[in-house]
């Protein structure tokens, strides 16, 4: 067994930063940003009013003064007179500042009468007038590499981009594997369990911006593990899913063996996910996870993800952790790293599941946290400092 650090560092080693693309920026939310972009004009690109009013000249913003209304400017209407001492621009929201105009009045602050209104006291503070390039100017970056959020989109289109460079969606091929697996809807045998690994993994792949592919469920033979493996031609990672340990019907790791697989490792000091497997296949990375739900779900956060992130041009680190106290005192951990189940409190402390079996999803799904334990740690009284990373 290998420590998770250097199992992790040796699955990062098999992928790399996927080739870029330009899509339309309607279909680039939630995609990686590659490199910086640089808005094309300012924003806003001419002095706006921030409110309805009047748009007047600094001599004229005195209380009680009279004015006459020469003009109206509306948003995607310009006026395009001067405004001189005396007069007045009716103004709405968004709309060119007149030329000789430096303040506008809102309109709760003016009686009108006709053509004329007078200036209500006191006057409300402030310009009412946005600046010229005071969000941004031309040239000024979105800055890379990033997940287009919403606001980045909104940001985008403000700087007149109707593309993006993102990183193109690595592609993950997603194996079950085993004689006791149906899929979810089908008829059960007494002696079957139906498949969740595939669909939880999918979830997660998806959510991490990676295509998942779900392959059909590969039996306990050699012929069909060869024969879905097959399928996987394409796929910039390939997971499967059981079949690694050294059971007499674990066979995935002879059979990427014989079809070429150069194996990094197999078998990690983690709890739970000892029966963890990595390597190059042909083109593409293969990660064999373990068959147990709750490993295999642990094993992708902790691997998989990071995997994905590192295709994606995101670095190839480990999944942010980080720290908070713990909520009860625990017994000393064993010669693995601890992976447990755990929920984070209202007061901030984090909690551990009671029961941690690798095969109870249950628990998994109601937790929101793993609370990672360092190989033989002692014990650990509450309120000392513990590192979570968050599901």
């Amino acid at each position: 067994m290998i420590p998770v650090a250097e199992a992790l560092a040796a699955c990062l080693d098999l992928v790399d930063p996927l080739e870029v693309e330009e899509v339309a920026l309607s279909q680039a939310a939630g995609r990686i940003l590659v490199r910086p972009v640089a808005a094309t004009r300012d924003q806003p690109p001419f002095a706006s009013s921030a409110m309805d009013g009047y748009a007047v000249t600094e001599d004229d913003v005195i209380p009680g003064r009279s004015l006459r209304v020469i003009g109206e400017a509306a948003a995607g209407h310009v006026w395009r007179g001067t405004v001189t001492r005396g007069e007045a621009v009716r103004i709405f929201t968004g709309a060119p500042v007149p030329e000789g105009a430096a303040h506008v009045v809102i309109q709760e602050d003016v009686t009108r009468d006709g053509d004329r209104i007078t200036l209500g006291e006191p006057l409300s503070g402030g310009r009412n007038i946005r600046a010229a390039g005071g969000d941004f100017t031309a040239g000024q970056e979105l800055s890379a590499p990033r997940r287009l959020r919403p606001a980045d989109i909104a940001l985008a289109a403000s700087m007149n981009l109707p593309t993006l460079p993102v990183a193109r969606k690595p592609v993950v091929a997603l194996i079950a594997t085993g004689d006791e697996l149906v899929q979810p809807g089908e008829d059960p045998r007494a002696d079957q369990i139906i498949a969740s690994n595939s669909y939880g993994l999918k979830a997660m792949v998806e959510a991490e911006g990676a295509e998942a592919r779900l392959l059909p469920i590969a039996r306990d033979t050699e012929d069909s593990l060869r024969a879905v493996l097959a399928l996987a031609e394409g796929a910039d990672i390939i997971v499967t899913i059981g079949g690694a340990s050294v059971g007499d019907h674990d066979l995935v790791g002879q059979v990427a063996l014989g079809a070429g697989l150069e194996r990094s490792f197999y078998k990690v000091a983690m709890r739970p996910g000892k029966p963890l497997m990595a390597g190059r296949l042909g083109d593409a990375a293969l990660l064999g996870l373990p068959g147990n739900p709750v490993s295999s779900m642990v094993c992708a956060h902790v691997f998989l993800l990071p995997m994905i992130r590192a295709c994606l041009g995101l670095g190839k680190s480990a999944a942010p952790r980080r720290q908070a106290p713990l909520a009860v005192d625990l017994p000393g951990n064993g010669p693995r790293e601890h992976y447990m189940r755990a929920r984070l409190g209202a007061d901030g402390r984090v909690t551990p599941a009671g029961r941690q079996d690798s095969a109870l999803l249950t628990v998994l799904a109601e937790a929101d946290l793993l609370m990672v334990r360092p190989a033989g740690q002692g014990p650990v009284l509450a309120g000392s400092l513990v590192d979570i990373l968050p599901l």
